[in-house]
């Protein structure tokens, strides 16, 4: 039986991990730099939490 590459493991999940906090910085500095779409921004980020934790 082959082993489990546990340092491979681990990468994959800090990769995940910088890209998620990438995409929130991103959405944080549109919020910054247009502060009328942030009304929509919020129902957008509000909708995502809610079907985060069913994802996984």
């Amino acid at each position: 039986m082959a082993k489990t590459n546990f340092a491979y493991e681990k990468r994959q999940r800090e990769l995940e991990k910088k890209k998620k906090q990438e995409e929130k910085n991103r959405r944080k500095a549109e919020l910054k730099n247009n502060p009328d779409a942030a009304q929509e921004g919020e129902e957008d980020v509000a909708e995502g939490e809610a079907s985060a934790p069913g994802t996984e």
